[in-house]
């Protein structure tokens, strides 16, 4: 019966995981991370864990902005494209959704007030390099864009 158990849990671990390969942890690689002159990046530190829940991802994201605000917020999606809550502290958006194109392609929206961005995030054919183009308005709804550059952890 324990060997049972053990092999089913596995397999269903190994189900959340196929397939998704932005599951893991990433640190954001701030010499690669560009924004547009008029909106420089604001992170000293970042980390984002993805961790595969059915349908979907739960986001879990800790780090420092330059000025030493705390970055601490988690938000759950479900690859369905509807918006979902943010909780925690430091987002520059409330609710995201998420898609999935492929094994490697997530298209997604980010919204709070006058911020609203639509992102691609790719993950590169190695695995080791998470890539988030951004395109929208900021936080003052001026066009703005930036991409984000993760390194698998």
């Amino acid at each position: 019966m324990t060997i049972k158990l053990i092999a089913a849990l596995a397999l269903t671990a190994f189900t959340l995981l196929a397939g998704d390969n932005s599951v893991g942890i990433w640190k954001r690689n701030i010499d690669q991370t560009k924004y547009e002159s008029a909106n420089p990046n604001p992170i000293v530190d970042m980390i984002m864990v993805r961790e595969a829940v059915p349908n979907g991802l739960k986001i879990t994201t800790t780090g420092k902005r330059k000025d030493g605000t705390q970055i601490n917020y988690t938000v759950t999606v479900i690859y369905d494209g509807k918006d979902y809550p943010v909780s925690g502290t430091g987002s520059v958006f409330d609710t995201i959704a998420i898609t999935r194109k492929d094994d490697n392609t997530f298209p997604s929206v980010t919204k709070k007030g006058k911020y609203h961005m639509k992102g691609l995030t790719t993950i590169s054919k190695d695995g080791k390099t998470m890539t988030i183009a951004n395109k929208g308005t900021d936080a003052q709804g001026k066009q703005t864009s930036f991409t984000v550059v993760w390194d698998k952890q």
